[in-house]
């Protein structure tokens, strides 16, 4: 199932078997708000998360529980942060020019044009 658009979300969250969720369409309805909601404290999670491994590290007073933990939520909040970052970039309209300024060499008699490319 695809909107008018042609385009699916994913979603912030898994199925449960840990598969990839997608909603078709984007606009104003109760679930695209929920996934909005979500990314947005799953994004205020991940800042909160940061400054206090910052201030775990900056201690230095550490066990190896309290990294292990660390590195696990760590892990977890990544996950979120990176699921949300290929949504969003999923959605994001192709520029009409994204191959303009690529600089095509086409010297087959000098192999080193392309390092001084």
């Amino acid at each position: 199932m695809v909107s008018p658009a042609g385009q699916l979300r994913l979603l912030p969250w898994t199925g449960p078997e840990g598969k990839r969720c997608y909603l078709a369409g984007d606009g104003p309805g109760y679930l695209s708000r929920l996934t909005d909601n979500m990314e947005s404290a799953q994004l205020g999670l991940a800042g909160e998360l940061l400054q206090e491994a910052q201030r775990v590290l900056d201690g230095r007073q550490w066990t190896q529980d309290e990294l292990h933990l660390l590195a696990v939520q760590l892990t977890e909040t990544l996950t979120d942060v990176h699921r949300v970052a290929i949504s969003r970039g999923e959605r994001l309209p192709a520029p009409a020019d994204a191959y303009e300024d690529l600089d095509v060499i086409d010297d087959e008699d000098d192999p080193d044009a392309l390092q001084r490319a």
